[in-house]
């Protein structure tokens, strides 16, 4: 029997142990951390509303690993851009889970990257909060047992919106919205509702559907106020809006006496852009406003994200906020990260959020939240945008349809 030296055998122990360990630590490091992958356009002309998301997922995971993260674990952070296409939030979203071994997508911009996206999710087995993206498909005809939503709809905006036009009194309504599932939606929708309220409302044939990403908004806004409508739904966002809001101004558009309805032009990340070159007296539409919420919550959130990134949040990075509240209240009923586990705590969730109680249906995974509209009025200079007044907060019971009405069937 051949025989070794005691030093050989114990610099091999060593060289054997440091290997294993070395082997062994990524993985050991993954169970230690849990990773949340956020899914957001964080490119081009709708940028703002990623970095917004960013933030609101940085402050909450910030606070949630100082006060001793979730199960006694610390919270980390990846971004992926999804550029506002499909194939690339697909590609983005498995990178995140199989890569770098995510726990939880949240995310989502685009209604038409949400449609792509979501029938895509049970595969991975883990669960996707949406913050953002409107559409009711994935909540509705599209559902399954992993996606979730904790934001504003277009079927519960829509709804507020139909009780806004009303009350204006305005009968010739049309629209000017992106050529896409949100801009289509909003209309079909906003046209429902109103009727439902208002049966001798007219709802012109005359609209207009710019493709998202358009550059020149003449023609649109020509054809528009050619047709001499007394309302219209505007349903365009991010630098879209932008860019339709200065040219519009350029062509007197403001100044016929329109009742005009932004459907999410209370958008801080539109309001900052704009600055006082935003309209007064139209009435935008938003998921959250930080100033109309009466609760210690949205007080300290508001407070912490001021000091912390020197603006005011916009309904992106609150709805990215509370997602991550969420996500650990679902970890901690389930005592576990495991994805199925966390989906089934998720459904029938309640969450004390800066934009009051908010409730996941078990039924359908779609929050009872309501949106907040109002009237631009003066400029603040404290917070370096227009403020609203009146501002109107609806609850989530007044304008949530049914879950039969939603066609999802979990």
């Amino acid at each position: 029997m051949a025989k070794f030296p005691v030093r050989s055998l114990a610099t091999a122990a060593v060289v054997a142990l440091a290997t294993t360990v070395g082997m062994l630590a990524p993985q050991a490091m993954a169970q230690q951390q849990i990773r949340v992958g956020g899914i957001y356009i964080m490119s081009g002309t709708a940028a703002a509303y990623g970095q917004f998301a960013k933030q609101g997922l940085e402050l909450a995971a910030e606070e949630i690993n100082k006060s001793g993260g979730i199960l006694g674990r610390q919270v980390t952070i990846a971004m992926e851009d999804s550029q506002g296409k499909v194939d690339v939030a697909i590609q983005a979203a498995r990178k995140l889970v199989f890569q770098g071994r995510a726990d939880v997508l949240i995310g989502l911009d685009s209604s038409g990257v949400a449609n792509g996206l979501v029938p895509t999710v049970p595969e991975l087995r883990k669960p996707l909060i949406i913050t953002h993206a409107a559409t009711p498909d994935v909540t509705g005809k599209l559902c399954n047992a992993y996606t979730f939503r904790i934001s504003v709809n277009v079927n519960q905006n829509m709804m507020a919106a139909a009780k806004v036009a009303q009350e204006t009194g305005k009968k010739r309504w049309t629209t000017i919205g992106p050529d896409y599932a949100f801009g289509h939606q909003s209309w079909e929708y906003f046209q429902e509702y109103l009727k439902r309220l208002e049966p001798d409302v007219e709802l012109m044939n005359q609209v207009a559907f710019p493709r998202f990403g358009a550059e020149d908004f003449t023609p649109f806004i020509n054809s528009i106020m050619q047709a001499k409508p007394e309302g219209i739904l505007i349903s365009l966002w991010g630098g879209d809006l932008v860019n339709f809001i200065r040219q519009a101004r350029n062509l007197g558009f403001f100044d016929q006496g329109y009742e005009i309805l932004f459907t999410v032009g209370a958008a801080t990340e539109v309001l900052a852009a704009m600055g006082e070159e935003m309209p007064e007296g139209v009435w935008v539409g938003t998921r959250y406003w930080f100033g109309s919420h009466d609760n210690e919550i949205n007080r300290n959130f508001v407070k912490a994200y001021m000091e912390r990134y020197k603006n005011p949040p916009s309904y992106n990075a609150e709805g990215a906020y509370a997602a991550l509240y969420l996500y650990k209240q679902a970890v901690e009923k389930a005592g576990t990260t495991d994805g199925e586990a966390v989906a089934k705590a998720l459904a029938g969730m309640t969450l004390e959020a800066p934009n009051g109680r908010i409730t996941i249906r078990a039924g359908d995974h779609q929050a009872l939240v309501g949106p907040t509209w109002g009237r631009v009025a003066q400029y603040s200079p404290e917070y370096g945008i227009r403020m609203l007044d009146p501002v109107r907060n609806f609850s989530g019971e007044e304008v949530t349809p049914s879950v039969e009405e939603t066609g999802c069937k979990l």
